[in-house]
């Protein structure tokens, strides 16, 4: 069976290719095959569980581990058997590696302790200060990659609910994925060291956009 195209990662379950997809879609429980057609299911699926999202996380809410896994399998759930638990497979991006399987559940604990409990809610007095917020937590949660599929689409809900209990209305990231995407790359790979900044300028660039398209 070929390789998933979009990773490269070990032979497991999470890493088989749906059959008849020349190995382009991942084996789901739709049996969908064409990767257009995943897509735009997974698409409409992120865009029904942001809104149910809105309506279940209060704004004093303090966010948690178990809240993302919540995320991904109310997302994916019908997509997808392994949707909501954390990867069981290596995966990387070109020559960038993401956290080994082994160390998700220890590094989620340590987001939980940590970013979640020191920026969420995310109620602070400044923009200054959501941006920050928004910048570490995206960039953790996202080098931690924590599921096989959808990490820095969850990410993204997970800013956006955070931008809502600031105040903001819903992020528009159309540059961060778009034109944007090599800044963004580069932001996620200098967050390793712990360094925010470019996150902070990518976020900071993502409000402006919202607010001036409002």
């Amino acid at each position: 069976m070929k390789k998933s195209k979009r990773y490269d990662t070990s032979h497991l379950i999470e890493d088989q290719a749906e059959p008849g997809s020349r190995g382009r879609v991942l084996r789901n429980l739709l049996h969908i095959t064409h990767k257009r057609e995943m897509d735009r299911r997974e698409k409409a699926e992120q865009m029904r569980t942001i809104e149910e999202l809105t309506a279940i996380f209060a704004v004093d809410h303090r966010f948690t581990a178990a809240d993302i896994c919540k995320m991904h399998k109310m997302w994916l759930g019908t997509i997808y058997e392994w949707a909501g638990k954390y990867r069981q497979v290596k995966v990387s991006k070109g020559d960038f590696s993401f956290a080994f399987p082994e160390q998700i559940p220890k590094l989620m604990a340590d987001l939980d302790k940590g970013q979640f409990c020191e920026f969420t809610p995310c109620r602070f007095k400044s923009l200054k200060e959501v941006i920050k917020a928004l910048a570490v937590v995206h960039t953790e949660l996202v080098i931690i990659h924590p599921f096989r599929e959808g990490n820095g689409r969850v990410a993204r809900m997970l800013a956006t609910l955070m931008a809502l209990q600031a105040g903001l209305p819903p992020l528009d990231f159309r540059d961060m994925i778009g034109r944007g995407m090599a800044e963004y790359i580069k932001a996620i790979q200098v967050g390793m060291e712990r360094n925010y900044e470019p996150m902070e300028k990518v976020f900071n660039s993502v409000i402006l956009i919202t607010l001036r398209t409002r």
